[in-house]
């Protein structure tokens, strides 16, 4: 990567969870590789805190996520770059607070505000940077969940554009800026083997599986007020599906891409109560900030339809939940079996169910092609064999970008790419409607399990790939 212009990052929410663990350590990665060459970071929060001991919780945070040794120079470098200013200072102080950086850099430096706080508090921070005249030359990411239905989404979106012209805001996907997230648009349409089958003539199903074995812990007043479909299905699974289905977009550019993911949105049915399957694991309602009746769902499955000429008749499963058996993030496409087989009967083909095109969404992506092939030795036994790609196999994985990194060098270059817009999420939470006004019952699923098992009764007549018959190999991607 190149190295940004010279910018003043606004860290709101600086000494939280996500600072912590993503977005100071990114920020750092982005200096030592030589991207933030021309920057100061203004770190903002509650916390009664200053400069001094906000650049010791950066150094703890970095320390915690660094896969190798810091080296002292090239941190008191970054480190001179930091500063801390409480948020209850008000609006004026944050200006001044800006100003000083800028004139340390000299002319005039784009601003990016990076909100790393509570959906709640999104509109008191934007009334801040408005009195700050900070709007001006910025930019501004604004974490999920963006609304919490449609009526509040439209709210915010009129909200922000009193302020801020759209082009200047960024609602980010983590999981969109992942490596493999990425290669799904490089295998679709750089490979002339894939992109003409990429279609309902050929694909049979799919599969989005986002299991985590984390459970809600301290996040339970959050989650409460969220629950599985609000906080996974529409500001994640939704958006790795818009990246699946997608039309060629005319150009790898910002509009073209939101433009083809935008027509996948319209196109997609509403949610149907019939195809969703909710569940809470057993001990949530006795975590503290958790109702003894809470009716917050932990664990969502569903099943989803687009209504258009490619994809008619497919359908897309989804699946997330907490407290889930094993954590993963896999793209399953199941493409469709022969319509005639001259196979003797006993053979042992279609017995392992159809040929899978597999992405793991993990930090190491990997994906892994299966087919049938002859067993040897005597006879005509078929067996389920793979072809295997794994990032590290090629010796490249310290190449890899971190999700967070990539997407907060895309803002500072005004690259929207991977980022959603207005449109995207108001579309989301208009098919999300009957779901979010009429939901199912939650159904309870012990903890360290693969949820409800009324979740298969929505996926039949196929089942869910998770977990796999067969478990990695050490150097390769392997699976059924």
């Amino acid at each position: 990567m190149s190295p940004v212009s010279p910018h003043v990052v606004v860290l709101f929410g600086a000494t939280g969870d996500l600072a912590r663990r993503k977005l100071l350590p990114g920020l750092f990665n982005l200096y030592r590789a030589g991207v933030l060459e021309r920057c100061r970071i203004i770190g903002t929060s509650l916390l009664d805190s200053d400069t001094a001991k906000f650049r010791v919780f950066a150094r703890d945070a970095c320390e915690e996520s660094s896969t190798r040794t810091i080296d002292e120079e090239e941190w008191e470098r970054f480190v001179s770059r930091l500063s801390y200013i409480n948020s209850a200072s008000g609006a004026q102080a944050l200006a001044d607070a800006v100003a000083d950086a800028e004139e340390i850099l000299g002319g005039s430096p784009q601003r990016l505000h990076y909100l790393s706080i509570p959906p709640g508090a999104a509109r008191v921070v934007l009334r801040v940077l408005e009195e700050a005249k900070l709007v001006e030359r910025s930019r501004i990411i604004i974490e999920k969940p963006f609304g919490t239905d449609l009526k509040s989404a439209t709210e915010l979106n009129s909200f922000l554009h009193e302020i801020f012209d759209e082009d200047q805001i960024f609602r980010i996907d983590h999981f969109l800026g992942k490596e493999a997230a990425l290669n799904i648009l490089v295998f679709r349409f750089a490979n002339g083997l894939f992109e003409p089958i990429w279609n309902r003539n050929h694909i049979d199903h799919v599969q989005i599986d986002v299991p985590e074995t984390l459970s809600v812990a301290d996040r339970a007043p959050f989650y409460e007020a969220t629950g599985a479909f609000r906080d996974m299905v529409v500001t994640h699974l939704l958006q790795i599906l818009g990246f699946i289905a997608m039309e060629p977009p005319t150009a790898l550019t910002p509009d073209a891409i939101s433009e083809e993911k935008n027509k996948v949105f319209r196109s997609l049915r509403p949610i149907e109560i019939s195809d969703v399957v909710r569940g809470q694991y057993e001990g949530y309602r006795g975590l503290p900030g958790v109702a003894p009746d809470s009716d917050t769902e932990t664990f969502i499955a569903l099943r989803c339809e687009i209504d258009n000429w490619r994809w008619a008749g497919v359908p897309f499963y989804l699946r997330t939940g907490k407290r889930m058996a094993a954590g993963a993030r896999i793209i399953s496409i199941a493409f469709r079996e022969p319509p005639k087989s001259m196979f003797p009967a006993g053979s042992g083909i279609g017995a392992q169910g159809p040929d899978h095109l597999t992405f793991d969404l993990a930090d190491s992506s990997k994906l892994s092609l299966s087919f049938y092939g002859k067993s040897p030795g005597p006879g005509m036994d078929l067996d389920k064999l793979s072809l295997q790609f794994a990032l590290h196999e090629t010796g490249r994985e310290r190449d890899v970008l971190e999700a967070y990194e990539r997407l907060i060098h895309d803002a500072m270059s005004g690259d929207r790419t991977l980022f959603s817009s207005a449109k995207d999420i108001e579309r989301l939470w208009e098919v999300s409607a009957p779901l979010l006004s009429d939901p199912p019952p939650v159904q309870p699923y012990a903890a360290d399990t693969w949820g409800p098992d009324s979740m298969n009764e929505i996926i039949e007549p196929y089942r869910w790939r998770l977990p796999f018959e067969r478990e990695w190999r050490e150097s390769s991607y392997v699976q059924r």
